[in-house]
């Protein structure tokens, strides 16, 4: 994965920006039980600032280059084969990750694996209309070779994640020109096709067939009838 250019944008005044509505977001829609496992995949150097590590003991951060807040547990591994059992943990955070794995497909498979059902996933990416982030990527182009193809649309991931059989609870959009709080569904603003990135917060469904029992019909066999009619 190649994210020095989610931090280089995080770098500039307006990334800066993003940063603190994804915090505010974060802290809005995390409400788990102190007991229940959470994994951030990739890390930001900043959860403390989202989570408090030293009241959720159960929440790792999974990070090939071991980034993450130095307070937290980490687990130094690739996302795409985690080493974790199926069905075991309560939510998942996928910060900016999507947009840069270049095994984007074989990590969601395996984010589902794990999760268990009922589990919440929430992910946060780039919006790829957004113009910021395209002059963005024209300033900081010798960093944006991952560019080509990799940032996801909303409506694109919304139709992953309900072949993965998730139901989309929430979905958020981050608007750096107008914007207010988080109320409801979104961040307030008036231009959404062109937000600056978005969130999405689903939850993982698992349905089960129920058999129907065999309808018995008070009907008498056709050979019974046939020699009722020959009689009469």
């Amino acid at each position: 994965m190649k994210r020095e250019f989610l931090f280089a944008c995080y770098q500039s005044p307006r990334g800066k920006l993003l940063r603190d509505l994804e915090i505010q977001y974060l802290k809005h829609v995390i409400d788990a039980g102190c007991k229940e496992y959470i994994l951030q995949i990739s890390g930001l150097n900043w959860e403390n600032e989202f989570i408090d590590c030293s009241l959720f003991q159960n929440f790792y951060i999974l990070d090939k280059s071991a980034r993450g807040w130095n307070g937290s547990n980490k687990i130094q591994t690739h996302a795409f084969n985690l080493p974790i059992q199926s069905a075991s943990i309560d939510w998942i955070l996928l910060p900016h990750i999507l947009e840069f794995d270049a095994h984007r497909f074989q990590t969601m498979r395996e984010v589902e694996r794990i999760l268990k059902p009922e589990g919440h996933l929430i992910i946060i990416t780039f919006n790829p209309w957004s113009l910021w982030l395209r002059t963005q990527y024209l300033w900081d182009q010798h960093l944006a070779d991952s560019w080509h193809g990799n940032f996801i649309s909303r409506s694109r991931l919304l139709d992953w994640l309900k072949l993965l059989n998730f139901e989309i609870k929430t979905h958020t959009e981050f608007n750096l020109d107008n914007y207010n709080t988080i109320h409801g569904r979104s961040i307030l603003g008036k231009n959404t096709l062109f937000s600056n990135a978005y969130a999405i917060k689903a939850v993982k469904r698992r349905y089960t067939l129920t058999p129907v029992n065999k309808i018995q019909l008070n009907v008498l066999p056709l050979n019974v009838n046939i020699a009722l009619k020959s009689n009469s």
